[in-house]
C-alpha cells in the first residue's frame, strides 16, 4: 500500500506530464517545418484575421489554415517570434467574427507567420471545432 503523499505525486506527474506550458510560451524557435507537435485536425481555409497588440498596434492578415489550438497566416506588416496578440477572425460560416483573447507568433517566415492560441473561450473553442469539422475534407 502506498502512502498518501506518494500517491499524489504520481497523479500530479501524470496529470501535468503533457500539459502545454505557458510560462516559457515566448521560447519557440522560428521553423515553421518543425513543429511535428501540432495537435488536432488542420484545414484549409482562407479568412480575414485582425491582429490587435500593444501600443495600438493593429493589422489584418489572410489565414491559411486552422486548427482548434492556431493557425497561420499572412500579412504585409513584419511580426516577431513571441509577439502576444488577440484577434478577431471571420470564419465565414457567420457573419460575426470569433475573438481569440490570447495568441502567440510561433514562427514567422517572410510574410507568413503561425499563431498559438492560448487564451480562448470555451464557446468560441466550440465554435472553431465545428468549423473544422464542417471542413474536415478540405484538411491543410
Amino acid at each position: 500500500m502506498t502512502s498518501n503523499s506518494a500517491y499524489h505525486e504520481r497523479l500530479a506527474d501524470h496529470t501535468y506530464m503533457n500539459a502545454p506550458n505557458f510560462s516559457n510560451r515566448n521560447q519557440r524557435d522560428n521553423n515553421p517545418s518543425s513543429h511535428k507537435d501540432r495537435r488536432g485536425r488542420r484545414v484549409r481555409t482562407e479568412c480575414r484575421l485582425f491582429l490587435f497588440g500593444e501600443d495600438d498596434f493593429e493589422v489584418e492578415a489572410r489565414s491559411h489554415d486552422l486548427s482548434a489550438g492556431g493557425c497561420s497566416a499572412e500579412c504585409s506588416v513584419p511580426l516577431t517570434v513571441g509577439m502576444e496578440l488577440r484577434l478577431s477572425m471571420f470564419l465565414g460560416d457567420h457573419q460575426w467574427p470569433v475573438r481569440v483573447d490570447g495568441a502567440v507568433i510561433r514562427w514567422v517566415s517572410g510574410t507568413r507567420f503561425g499563431l498559438e492560441f492560448f487564451q480562448i473561450r470555451p464557446a468560441v473553442q466550440d465554435r472553431i471545432r465545428q468549423y473544422i469539422r464542417d471542413h474536415r475534407f478540405e484538411e491543410a
